[in-house]
């Protein structure tokens, strides 16, 4: 009996993870489930702001702490429900519940999560600060980020490119730090209110060259405008680079892919199933992912092949050349198709059209011949797939990459030699 409910326990606790992660997106309850959250974080926002107009307050009040209430409850039922479901997600695994969900506990999105119910707790304390309050209830905002693909991708950009950032932000405290210095030896004597010290002075460098120029602090000597002139030109460039560097990272991450490649979609892939925790992280390095919309071309035949592809979800279909009578196939979430063209280093035999809507992880072709060198059971697999797909065998063509690679090398070399 207890063997029984545990298992029941676990069968449950899956269930409910997919739901709210593996499969959010791609499942009907999964989606209405995401529907009903994003609900209430607007309904919270929304009783936040408007309860702040005291009008509405007195009128209203006990309708809003209504709202509060239930918004609440419905936040700390979905805070334990993902600490219960931690230990669902593929990096914890193989440790205890109780390990797994003290992560989620310390990673952001828990963090977060934690901070959306932290005003029913700070209620229940006796801490009743309205500003307190009012603070932490708009913080779940935050909670947006976890079912808003911009944001996401918003963070992963500022993440990845955080050293230029501070580069950027060290480069504008001594720019600011040069002219205070400046306006200070210039004006100092003829506003000694505002530029008397280099403190004061500050005030002034970074509203100009912030470009903001509140007009409070000017200077007043014609070498303190000279310095200014410098100072706003040099504020533009200060503003122009961090934003160049964002906006170039975000377009590209919108760009080349449309969805995050996660850990559970690597893992589904049958042919990275047998695999170890450090390979499905590299290969997760490799992999691009592409969204195609029902009805689209992935490639033609006679297109030079560039890469392999796996489908995460959704099917699509081969339509053979004619050596093969026009003979269609149709493949599903899990399969692949493209890689023997790769490995051939042919052009396309075939055109692939997306049957429905269809998400893509995207191998390139030099990435895949340095995986199979790496890990030659893919390789094997590979080669008893397309066996039984197309009772072709690519034995020949798996072995030979190297000496392949090898030969192109000595060509380069013997070019160099000759040049």
């Amino acid at each position: 009996m207890m063997r029984h409910d545990r298992s029941l326990h676990l069968r449950a606790r899956q269930y409910i993870y997919e739901i709210l992660e593996s499969h959010a997106e791609s499942t009907r309850v999964g989606v209405s489930v995401n529907r009903v959250i994003i609900f209430f974080i607007t309904l919270s926002i929304g009783v936040t702001v408007v309860e702040s107009v005291p009008r509405f307050r007195e009128g209203y009040e006990p309708l809003f702490h209504a709202l509060e209430f239930v918004c609440l409850v419905f936040f700390s039922i979905e805070y334990y429900v993902r600490i219960w479901i931690a230990a669902e997600h593929v990096p914890y695994r193989e440790t205890s519940a109780l390990r797994a969900g003290w992560a989620y506990m310390i990673s952001p999105q828990g963090i977060v999560d934690c901070l959306a119910v932290m005003p029913l707790w700070v209620a229940m304390l006796g801490f009743d600060d309205l500003r307190v309050l009012i603070i932490l209830r708009v913080l779940r905002v935050l909670k947006f980020a976890r079912y808003s693909s911009g944001m996401r991708s918003l963070l992963e950009v500022l993440e990845s490119e955080r050293r230029a950032l501070l580069a950027c932000l060290v480069i504008l405290g001594c720019a600011t730090l040069v002219s205070a210095t400046a306006m200070h030896i210039v004006e100092g004597h003829a506003q000694p209110d505002k530029f008397g010290t280099i403190p004061d002075a500050m005030w002034w460098a970074i509203v100009t060259l912030t470009t903001i120029g509140y007009g409070d602090v000017v200077p007043v000597t014609g070498v303190g405008r000279m310095i200014a002139s410098v100072t706003i030109v040099g504020g533009l460039v200060m503003i122009a680079l961090p934003v160049g560097i964002v906006a170039n990272a975000f377009s590209d991450v919108i760009h080349r892919r449309d969805f995050i490649v996660n850990w559970s979609m690597v893992a589904r892939v049958p042919l990275f199933s047998h695999l170890t925790a450090g390979d499905i992280a590299h290969i997760m390095q490799l992999l691009q992912a592409r969204q195609i919309d029902r009805g689209d071309v992935i490639f033609r035949r006679g297109d030079p092949a560039t890469a392999m592809y796996f489908i995460a979800e959704g099917d699509v279909e081969i339509e053979l050349g004619p050596e093969e009578k026009g003979r269609r196939i149709r493949l599903g979430t899990g399969h692949f198709f493209g890689e023997i063209a790769v490995l051939k280093r042919a052009e396309r035999s075939a055109t692939v059209k997306a049957v429905s809507r269809v998400r893509l992880l995207v191998l390139d072709a030099a990435d895949l011949r340095a995986l199979i060198s790496r890990e030659p059971g893919i390789a094997r697999k590979i080669d008893q797939i397309v066996e039984g797909r197309t009772g072709r065998n690519l034995n020949l063509e798996i072995a030979d990459l190297e000496g392949q690679d090898e030969v192109s090398s000595e060509k380069d070399v013997t070019l160099e030699k000759t040049a």
